[in-house]
């Protein structure tokens, strides 16, 4: 099995296990507020990585030496991508999803890959076959008519306005801070680059959730309640296991590639939301998840489609 190949398998993780995470978020997001569940969320996903890193130096001592193998700027790398990624993308993420509706919401998400998709040309100097822009193509558009995308109601249009562009500007943030630090990731174990950024992301989030007068509500959802009965598991999928596959992910496939991949978790969570909140599952949908398999498929298989792709092109100019 090829580099590239794991990486793809890896970001196909990622964006299954997000999207079961996503399922039961919804639940407990129904008992917690946004800002403390996304603490909640990164501090046991913080918790369980810490609890790897150990468990990691225990069995193999010398992997202890990878912060000492690691010069100033590049730690400071890891820790900046935590920084815009995971606590400043995540935090304009949560007030977008207080002014527009989940469907608005996941169409402003279909930007995730085409971001980071240029951020890989412009700071990696990546280039895509053929093949993958037609994957590409063939999952955003998936993705994009398999979500809902009714304008709210109750909101003016400034909010509207407003909800789009945080969003917009959360799902830029969080391309750009995984992009930057593929360089570093190349370098490092997966479990301790995804440690540094959750330990930058989640202390800059503890600060901020301690910040104004109503602080203590944030703090509440860690004592034991029955929110926990969704809120734990979506936070051991979602920010352990789906962190630990994204960043895999990048390590070891193009930066673009594995975006385009995860873009595929808004299609699995429509499978999740059918087993298990019984949500409807009707032909939009079915040509929705047809479609971003088909772009899944050509992706994966891009080193056997791409050069008979360039023949076929050839031949007939």
């Amino acid at each position: 099995m090829t580099e590239h190949l794991l990486g793809q398998i890896f970001a196909l993780l990622a964006a299954v296990t997000w999207a079961f995470a996503l399922v039961l978020f919804k639940r407990s997001g129904e008992q917690v507020p946004p800002i403390a569940l996304n603490l909640f969320k990164n501090t046991v996903g913080l918790l369980l990585l810490i609890a790897s890193v150990v468990v990691l130096g225990l069995r193999h001592p010398d992997s202890f030496n990878v912060l000492a193998s690691l010069t100033y700027d590049e730690i400071c790398l890891l820790m900046l991508s935590g920084i815009i990624g995971i606590a400043l993308a995540d935090t304009l993420f949560f007030y977008a999803l207080n002014l527009i509706d989940v469907g608005l919401i996941s169409v402003v998400d279909c930007a995730y890959s085409p971001f980071a998709i240029l951020f890989a040309w412009i700071l990696l100097a990546e280039t895509l076959a053929p093949a993958h822009y037609i994957g590409a193509t063939l999952i955003v558009a998936g993705v994009f008519l398999g979500t809902r995308h009714n304008l709210p109601t109750n909101r003016s249009r400034g909010q509207i306005f407003l909800g789009v562009l945080l969003a917009g500007v959360a799902v830029a943030m969080m391309a750009f801070g995984i992009v930057i630090a593929k360089p570093v990731l190349e370098e490092i174990d997966v479990m301790w680059a995804a440690a540094l950024r959750m330990v930058a992301g989640a202390v800059l989030l503890g600060l901020y959730a301690t910040l104004g007068r109503n602080w203590r509500r944030n703090w509440v959802v860690f004592k034991p309640a029955r929110a926990w009965w969704y809120a734990l598991p979506a936070s051991i999928f979602g920010t352990y296991l789906a962190m630990v596959f994204w960043v895999a992910g990048f390590k070891y496939t193009y930066a673009s590639v594995a975006a385009v991949l995860n873009q595929t978790s808004i299609i699995f969570a429509s499978i999740f939301a059918v087993l298990l909140l019984h949500e409807r599952f009707g032909l939009r949908k079915i040509i929705a998840l047809t479609l971003a398999l088909g772009g899944v498929i050509i992706i994966t298989f891009s080193d056997w489609i791409s050069p008979r792709l360039a023949n076929l092109l050839t031949g007939l100019s």
